[in-house]
């Protein structure tokens, strides 16, 4: 049977859907564990997200993983990612990244464990909680998977919890087309160096209020660019991109078009005018970080030729 190590891998699911004839009938489903719990386990398939009762599973058993990416390709993504989205509170253990940013985000307050601790696995994680606790901060650790499976193999035996699957999505952007030419009646795509106040409140509205951390992180960025949309005077969609990982990599963050404007394609016009962007400095691919559970966004992003590279959870230490 599956255990929590086996979670981030390419599994096969052997799932019973009825009788016919006083016989079980079966059906398989081939994907990534996502979520294991007592009650039901989840899988990534190519067609959307699963969830099996474990009642219904009949066998299920860890599978060699599918044109999985290399532990060096997912290192570069995850620094990359850390390059732009930079926590202003930073330590190092090793080659394991400490990041603090007054609990602003999971991602900016979270040991990334990638690399050599310089010390055995269960001494590096004593390290981490007292780190956090120096800094007043509850301890959490992301975990790229399956690179960082062990760590999570031990967070598991301490109790620690785990935040919803995040989708690392990454993309050629040749593969992308151009943002198209806007009509007449369609509200430009705006970008910016810095963020206008009512960006920031969108930020605000979505991550919560904005520390001097929070701005910190949002904008501690050589190369980035703020996207604004504006309708009849009002902002009614925000995108963030930045280059990072050496100048190949486009990140793409806090994309969001208010309720009443969503489903006009907006969503997409700012993402294709950062990828605009992103490929005039040189960017040759592009990143983004979705939960799992966000269907509409991984939907978008599917659509425009984004596929997951790999994926994270981030660790909660008991209290």
């Amino acid at each position: 049977m599956l255990r929590q190590q086996d979670v981030g891998h390419r599994i096969v699911v052997r799932r019973i859907v009825g009788i016919r004839e006083g016989r079980p009938l079966f059906t398989d489903a081939l994907g990534e564990l996502v979520e294991l719990s007592e009650s039901h386990i989840t899988l990534a398939t190519d067609r959307g997200r699963l969830r099996v009762p474990i009642g219904e599973v009949h066998r299920a058993k860890r599978v060699p993983a599918a044109r999985r990416p290399t532990a060096a390709a997912v290192l570069a993504v995850e620094l990359a990612a850390d390059e732009a989205w930079p926590a202003p509170v930073r330590g190092r253990l090793g080659d394991w990244l400490l990041r603090g940013a007054d609990g602003w985000t999971g991602r900016a307050n979270s040991a990334l464990p990638v690399g050599d601790p310089d010390r055995p696995l269960p001494a590096a994680l004593d390290a981490v909680e007292r780190w956090y606790a120096d800094h007043g901060q509850p301890a959490m650790v992301n975990t790229p998977l399956p690179l960082a499976a062990p760590v999570g193999a031990e967070l598991d035996a301490r109790g620690w919890t785990a935040r919803p699957p995040v989708l690392v999505q990454t993309v050629p952007l040749a593969a992308l087309p151009p943002a198209p030419a806007g009509s007449v009646d369609q509200p430009p795509v705006e970008l910016a160096a810095a963020p206008t106040d009512d960006w920031l409140a969108i930020a605000a509205g979505r991550k919560g209020s904005l520390s001097d951390a929070a701005r910190h992180v949002l904008t501690a960025v050589a190369k980035i660019r703020f996207a604004t949309v504006y309708a009849d005077g009002r902002l009614v969609a925000v995108g963030r991109g930045t280059v990072t990982g050496q100048g190949r990599w486009l990140g793409l963050t806090l994309i969001e078009v208010v309720p009443e404007a969503r489903r006009q394609g907006l969503a997409g016009r700012v993402i294709r005018s950062l990828v605009d962007w992103g490929r005039a400095e040189g960017a040759t691919h592009a990143f983004l970080q979705v939960e799992q559970h966000n269907a509409p966004a991984v939907a978008l992003y599917r659509g425009l030729g984004f596929t997951t590279h790999h994926t994270y959870l981030t660790r909660v230490a008991p209290r």
